[in-house]
């Protein structure tokens, strides 16, 4: 797959870069520009990410950072059990704690939500950062969705975080899970609080709070490339009738001369 020449894999994460060096230097280079592409791809085309991915794991499949970039690529085209293997084989390399929230949601992609919960009570959690443990939070709370218990879900996602008026860059996503799943309870009004509260930590645009705000007040939004097309197409629909008017004029005119 082609590399734009700007990607020189000098843009890598240093820690990446790091591990890389074990490798000589000219495939250490080509493996950074194919990890380059994978970070930059993997929100806006995560089959072109994937393919890459593949490229970088086929090169070095002994460093964990080309396991976990793979992970995540193959996460994001949703090839859960594909995921789950490359971040087993991370972990066992770096003996980190820090993939245990993602292979857990594997769990739940694979339709396992059992064994995702079992994950969340597993010491592994407790050596997780703040981010990781409220990842953690956030993924059982799914997986008690995905059981059919709405309460226990809602229960699960209330915690010191939730709580808290300081902004981290996880708030947003954990206050947006506590209104969507109080919705869902049918508790509309304690929902709608929550998703203003989602949309106020909300700088970066990581939920479509603002959208589940105005559709809960009944705005309803209009595609404004789509309005256009349908002013073309109305535009063209009114040419074609004057011309047909021209025609049927001209035939009465022939009539006449006749």
């Amino acid at each position: 797959m082609p590399i734009p020449p700007e990607v020189t894999g000098e843009e890598i994460d240093p820690d990446v870069r790091q591990e890389l060096m074990s490798l000589p230097k000219g495939l250490a280079e080509e493996v950074s520009r194919n990890l380059v592409m994978v970070a930059q791809l993997i929100d806006e085309d995560p089959e072109k990410a994937y393919g890459y991915s593949r490229i970088a794991l086929r090169l070095a499949s002994r460093v964990a950072a080309v396991r976990e970039a793979a992970g995540f690529a193959a996460y994001a085209t949703q090839k859960y059990s594909e995921a789950l293997a490359e971040f087993r084989a991370a972990r066992r390399m770096s003996g980190g704690v820090e993939l245990w929230p993602v292979m857990a949601d594997c769990e739940r992609g694979l339709g396992r939500p059992e064994r995702a919960l079992a994950m969340a009570g597993e010491p592994e959690v407790q050596k997780l950062d703040k981010a990781g443990q409220v990842e953690m939070r956030l993924v059982a709370a799914g997986a008690r969705r995905d059981l059919g218990q709405l309460d226990a879900a809602i229960v699960t996602l209330q915690s010191p975080e939730l709580a808290s008026s300081a902004v981290h860059p996880w708030t947003a996503r954990l206050r947006y899970a506590y209104a969507d799943a109080l919705l869902a309870a049918g508790r509309e009004r304690e929902a709608r609080e929550w998703f203003a509260k989602a949309l106020e930590a909300d700088k970066d645009g990581a939920t479509d709070a603002s959208d589940r705000l105005a559709e809960m007040d009944g705005v309803e939004f209009v595609d404004a490339f789509d309005e256009a097309e349908e002013s073309e197409d109305s535009q063209e629909s009114d040419v074609v009738e004057l011309d047909d008017d021209d025609e049927d004029d001209e035939d009465d005119r022939d009539g006449d001369k006749g």
